[in-house]
């Protein structure tokens, strides 16, 4: 950031006086602009042993599998969010049952809330942000092809806990690992398997 949405001046970074981090702040008006973690919503679309999953038109990781989820929007709850990124990435209408699992993704300034949820019908197809949707049984899933660890860690507590019959929530968070290449290490909270 280097200028005021408030009055178009310079930014610049400092700690404010009774805060103890940096943070932009206009040079002219004085006004903080705050910078928080985004939000990610999503579902995990169950139909009878299946899970509904996006192959995606952007990037980030174009062309691999996800479940349908993106950004929360102002105005909207985190339920509305989810089930609108479903209908937007697979024209899926859903029933958002409850919070599934809530993942900290520091090292991007994310939280992930993923919803489990029932496809309320098969009348589903590929939004502008997915190159194709279908349903894959857990055997089905392309697990090589996965666009992000959150997904995948998500997905693989999801087919452990169907087998139990139990659907606790679970969380923790994703941690990139230094070097070079895609290494995350995930860290469960305590009570998730």
């Amino acid at each position: 950031m280097n200028y005021c949405s408030q009055c178009g001046a310079e930014i610049r970074v400092s700690v404010p006086e009774g805060d103890n981090r940096p943070r932009h702040i206009c040079i002219s008006c004085g006004e903080i602009h705050y910078q928080n973690p985004k939000i990610v919503v999503g579902c995990i679309p169950a139909w009878q042993d299946k899970i509904l999953l996006c192959r995606r038109a952007i990037e980030p990781r174009y062309g691999l599998w996800t479940v349908p989820a993106g950004f929360m929007e102002n105005g909207e709850t985190s339920q509305q969010g989810a089930a609108r990124e479903t209908q937007e990435e697979a024209c899926a209408q859903v029933d958002v049952e409850g919070l599934y699992t809530l993942f900290n993704l520091p090292h991007i300034n994310q939280v992930y809330l993923l919803f489990r949820s029932r496809l309320l019908n098969l009348d589903f197809a590929a939004g502008a942000e997915s190159l194709e949707v279908d349903l894959f049984d857990e055997q089905q899933i392309p697990w090589d092809e996965i666009a992000f660890p959150v997904v995948r860690e998500t997905l693989r507590l999801y087919f452990s806990d169907r087998e139990k019959g139990r659907f606790p929530l679970r969380g923790g968070t994703i941690e990139r690992l230094p070097g070079e290449g895609r290494r995350f290490r995930i860290v469960l909270d305590e009570g998730s398997e």
